[in-house]
């Protein structure tokens, strides 16, 4: 067995460099073997924090046949996933609170795990298995130890050097691939609850209060329709599944289209479109409303066949200068848009229910509207806009002119 000096120093290295945790464990495993070690499988998993997923595993084989690297998994709660994890080497660690198990599959019983009596069948020789816990302070959500496992086709099973060498760098392994998984739940916190531009201005640096920057752009604000008279009516229970179910036609009809979702007010929610200039973001904001109106009507016929209410989007589009950045105090702060164009647009919003209209456009919006969009856009009249001084025209899809004469 050669000294294992070289491996310590390129997981430090790869640490330092953020690797991703494939890219470790591969790296980790092909040099182990270049060290002697004859390693053939090797998993790695930790639980993250993540809206969808509780966490991601990840597979080498030396022979290069694993037919998925990378799995990501939600909760192991129920169903067929729960029982399969009950009958893991893990489950019975947690278990017992051990940190270690060695099996020698020449010698000891199997019989009680399936995985194992599975890579005897197929001619491996050992099984190896680690859980580093973290203290209470170094986890984060669910993400509070690092599992690893390690086969071997070496005559009985993994012998004491190459068990001492593992002993000694598996902890560095789990070290390095906390810090990659700890980055990755930064940038996944910062953009679910800030945005994806403002998410990733954030992790760039831009987080002293003042700072911003004025912007020409598309401000995309848009609530629901009736949603206090549902909150009034309708049971409890059934609120937040109704804002999350719309919520999510809004949010995914915009990130499709380039828009970047900012606020979450209640049944409200606001963005903007900057890219490619006024009329690039004018057209990407249309086009994100065109798929809105698409997803609403499968939320809807979604809804009605399981007996829950539904309501409708109401957008109101204008496009105006506005200042981004942060705004706060330095104990809390917001990265979002202000300025007069802002309130403009939630005054829009705010009167597609006088105009019996579900998307209204300001004149501002529609002139910075590329000429080809335009000719399906029509006025409906002038509105006074609480809080600006003089009438305002206002505008809507000629879609919409029709449904509401019909």
């Amino acid at each position: 067995m050669h000294d294992s000096g070289d491996l310590s120093l390129w997981l430090a290295r790869a640490g330092l460099d953020n690797a991703g945790e494939l890219d470790l464990l591969t790296g980790f495993a092909e040099r182990c073997n270049g060290l002697g070690l004859r390693l053939t499988r090797a998993m790695t998993i930790m639980d993250t924090l993540h809206p969808t997923w509780e966490g991601r595993a990840y597979r080498w084989r030396k022979d290069g046949t694993a037919p998925q690297s990378v799995i990501e998994y939600a909760s192991s709660d129920s169903g067929a996933e729960a029982e399969s994890w009950r009958r893991s080497v893990f489950y019975s660690m947690l278990q017992d609170g051990s940190e270690e198990f060695v099996a020698r599959f020449d010698r000891d019983d199997i019989m009680r795990f399936p995985l194992l009596q599975e890579l005897k069948e197929e001619g491996h020789t050992g099984y190896l298995a680690f859980i580093h816990r973290f203290a209470p302070e170094g986890t984060l959500g669910e993400m509070d130890c690092f599992y690893s496992s390690w086969t071997t086709d070496a005559p009985g099973g993994f012998p004491p050097e190459a068990l001492a060498m593992l002993r000694r760098l598996v902890p560095l392994l789990g070290l390095a691939a906390k810090a990659g998984m700890l980055t990755s739940i930064v940038g996944t916190v910062a953009e679910v609850y800030l945005g994806r531009d403002a998410g990733r201005r954030m992790l760039a640096g831009q987080i002293a209060r003042g700072v911003t920057e004025r912007i020409q752009a598309v401000l995309w604000f848009s609530d629901l329709r009736g949603f206090t008279t549902i909150t009034d009516t309708a049971p409890p229970e059934q609120i937040i599944p109704l804002l999350n179910d719309y919520a999510e036609a809004v949010i995914a009809s915009v990130h499709e289209h380039g828009g970047d979702v900012l606020k979450l007010i209640g049944d409200g929610i606001l963005a903007v479109f900057g890219a490619g200039g006024p009329q690039a973001a004018s057209a990407a904001a249309l086009r994100a409303e065109a798929a809105l109106r698409r997803r609403q009507a499968e939320v809807d016929a979604r809804r009605r066949v399981a007996g829950l209410p539904v309501t409708e989007v109401n957008l109101g589009l204008h496009v105006g200068e506005v200042f981004y950045g942060n705004i706060g105090c330095d104990e809390r702060l917001d990265f979002t848009v202000v300025g007069p164009a802002v309130n403009e647009a939630s005054r829009v919003v705010a009167l597609c229910r006088s105009a019996d209209r579900n998307v209204l456009m300001s004149a501002e919006f529609v002139a910075a509207t590329p000429a080809h969009e335009r000719r399906r856009i029509v006025s409906v009249g002038r509105y006074a806009l609480r809080g600006v001084r003089r009438p305002q025209e206002l505008f809507t899809l000629e879609a919409e002119e029709a449904r509401a004469d019909g």
